[in-house]
């Protein structure tokens, strides 16, 4: 029997809808209305889609969006002193710098100029720190979205063995730490994993985000786990497609995420989310 499908379109329209209700009853009840400003840097074409795709999430949701082009040229001190303004701007609750940015500008020093209470990417090293240490902050919007989802589906994880295939910043290593906090056994596993099909099989709850086109077969998977795909990438066809062999796995997982439509419009949902609870944050602040 074929699988589940997780319909991350479906999930996402519910999660934006109850934003926008949230937003609505925070600007009666504040007279604020949360801002984010993403700033973009240079014509990147996917970058293009992603900011235009943001902005039209925050203006169905009630949120203001403002969006700042630069040119490529931009020098990383230009671009840390507008974080800076934007940093002190009250009117501001949300900053995005559209990565990846130009060779010649540091990634890492961007990341850290915005305020870690406007950092609604979660990127920031004091937010990483809180989602390591069980505080408050917002969490990076991949694996928050991921766990909505399973939230979403009623898939039990405590006491689960969680197996996470990628260690990146912003999805594979705050994936692991939402799953622990959840009370999963998880596993964090890589290209340089020995047997790491024998790990994947030992998974009850998958997540693939690793960017190698199908890397995960169907045969890597325990009957029954629950597959969540966040690659997103081009096969040998051009096609689009994900880390796992979709049609392998669909037929001995029990749910699984598709790609497209899965993993994707749940990252600009939260994306949102986190700009409504950075504004709300901060106005509380300053109360």
């Amino acid at each position: 029997m074929s699988a589940q499908i997780i319909d991350g379109k479906a999930i996402a329209a519910s999660v934006r809808a109850q934003v926008a209700v949230k937003t609505l009853e925070f600007v009666a009840r504040t007279g604020v209305t949360p801002c984010l400003t993403v700033v973009l840097v240079g014509e990147d074409p996917a970058s293009q889609v992603y900011v235009r795709n943001k902005g039209k999430a925050c203006s169905d949701a009630g949120i203001l969006s403002r969006q700042i082009d630069l040119p490529a040229t931009t020098s990383e001190a230009q671009l840390l002193s507008l974080i800076a303004e934007l940093n002190a701007d009250r009117s501001v609750h949300g900053i995005l710098v559209q990565l990846p940015v130009p060779g010649h500008i540091d990634e890492a020093r961007v990341i850290e100029a915005i305020a870690p209470e406007k950092d609604v990417d979660g990127f920031h090293p004091m937010n990483a720190g809180r989602l390591f240490t069980g505080g408050v902050s917002c969490l990076p919007c991949t694996p928050y979205g991921i766990m909505k989802m399973l939230e979403h589906e009623g898939v039990a994880l405590k006491g689960k063995n969680a197996v996470v295939v990628g260690r990146s910043n912003i999805v594979g290593k705050p994936m692991a730490i939402l799953l622990l906090a959840r009370h999963a056994t998880v596993t964090i596993c890589h290209s340089r994993t020995a047997d790491l099909e024998a790990v994947c099989r030992n998974a009850d709850i998958l997540v693939a985000a690793v960017g190698r086109a199908e890397m995960v077969r169907g045969s890597w998977i325990k009957p029954g786990a629950v597959v969540i795909d966040v690659g997103m990438n081009r096969n040998a066809e051009g096609k689009l497609c994900g880390d796992v062999a979709f049609a392998e796995a669909r037929e001995v997982a029990s749910k699984i995420t598709p790609v497209p439509g899965g993993v994707g419009p749940m990252t600009i949902a939260m994306l949102i989310q986190n700009t409504l609870e950075a504004a709300e944050r901060q106005v509380a602040a300053r109360a």
